[in-house]
């Protein structure tokens, strides 16, 4: 049987092969490849790129990772994950632990309720009606038996004076769902401002033509606390940091310290007993419910409202031993491994109705403290659950994304 070879670029001298270091081959600095500049040919096996006319491999241009609408980067690194306030509730559940935290990307504020409107119009356009009413946020999260909430019932959401205001009353399951629908459309709409255009069968537009961004998805809980604590603020010299934080600010104070804005809150919460934003007059935070989501001044890495407003739901499922047993390079709880509910609820698969606690594998965690939270939730390190199928008014949501490419 005859094999017919085809090499656009083969060099041969006697006795053996020529080493090839020109930058037009291989490309790269000094003639080694890289990632943004593979060269004309594989380093491995001298075939040709992108020689279309013999089948060849196909190298797609690359320029890095592209930018993706509301991201903000977020090195990685050591920290230490847990509370550094006194465990007033004696949950026990969030006892130091210091782990390695991968780069990766986390939406700038949190998601607000003109961005969920406009997933309610596309779903509406081109999804079935159920996949629309699923989507639905519950607003009846604002009514309250003995409290008069009907405005917010009625206008919270649609309102446009609410345009900038974070969403609430969507599920963890909802916030998921949003996410994989937001990867779609921003992809989409890459490949239309690179003038390509993708028909494959699943509707994929793939990684490899490097003009597409990863998932949007919920942070993991290792994330959102690395990237609250925001320590790159606090670094000295050589991986010397200078204090750690409570709040994603500097300081044990909950107002700012400095200029012209001194005394002013730093956060939307609630500071005291009945008391959501101060006296008329003198308003401290200046909102009873939530509040405008570029209301308050960033932390270090630019993230605004990582603290008060609304909690913030994350991808992990609720466990009061996580901190101990989880990995300590890029941490996450997906399941209840080494940790099952049946622990918690006795025969709870056989019999629902004899769970003797809420920790489940739908309990989702949130964090960061809300506009109805006292300062104590505000610390990144504190540690809340709810069903993965509830909401309320105080727990909204923002999107990560990996750092594709990087191994820092």
């Amino acid at each position: 049987m005859k094999i017919k070879y085809s090499f656009r670029v083969l060099l041969f001298v006697a006795g053996g092969s020529v080493a090839l270091s020109s930058c037009s081959l291989f490309g790269g600095k000094g003639g080694k490849p890289t990632a943004q500049n593979p060269g004309q040919m594989s380093s491995a096996t001298g075939l040709a790129y992108n020689d279309e006319d013999q089948g060849g491999f196909m190298v797609n241009p690359y320029e890095g990772q592209p930018d993706a609408p509301n991201m903000v980067f977020i090195e990685g690194g050591r920290a230490v994950m847990g509370s550094f306030e006194e465990d007033v509730m004696s949950y026990r559940d969030n006892i130091e632990r210091t782990v390695s935290v991968a780069s990766f990307y986390m939406d700038e504020t949190e998601i607000a309720n003109i961005h969920w409107l406009e997933y309610l119009h596309y779903l509406a356009k081109d999804s079935s009606q159920e996949a629309y009413q699923a989507a639905l946020p519950d607003t009846t999260v604002w009514v309250g038996k003995l409290a008069f909430n009907d405005p917010y019932v009625d206008h919270y959401l649609r309102y446009p004076g609410f345009r900038y205001f974070p969403v609430v009353g969507v599920t963890w399951n909802q916030a998921s769902k949003y996410a994989v629908w937001r990867t779609r459309a921003v992809n989409i709409k890459l490949a239309e401002n690179a003038g390509e255009e993708y028909a494959e069968s699943d509707g994929r537009i793939p990684l490899e033509s490097g003009i597409v961004v990863p998932a949007y998805r919920l942070p993991t809980e290792a994330e959102w606390e690395y990237a609250a604590q925001a320590l790159i603020g606090t670094q000295w010299l050589e991986e010397m940091q200078t204090h750690q934080r409570i709040y994603p600010w500097d300081g044990h104070a909950v107002r700012n310290p400095y200029g012209k804005q001194m005394g002013f809150m730093l956060a939307n919460f609630k500071r005291g007993r009945g008391d959501y934003a101060g006296i008329a007059g003198r308003l401290n935070d200046g909102a009873l419910i939530t509040s405008y989501i570029y209301e308050f001044p960033p932390n270090d890495y630019g993230l605004y409202n990582m603290a008060g407003n609304v909690s913030e739901w994350v991808q992990d499922i609720y466990r009061p031993t996580t901190y101990q047993d989880f990995d300590d390079l890029n941490p996450i709880r997906r399941d209840g491994f080494l940790d099952p509910s049946a622990g918690y609820n006795s025969d709870s698969e056989k019999n629902p109705e004899s769970f003797t606690s809420l920790v489940t594998d739908k309990a989702r965690v949130f964090k960061g403290g809300s506009w109805k939270d006292v300062a104590y939730w505000m610390s990144p390190g504190t540690r809340r659950f709810l069903d993965q199928d509830s909401a309320t008014a105080t727990i909204g949501f923002r999107c990560a994304m990996i750092r594709a490419g990087s191994n820092y």
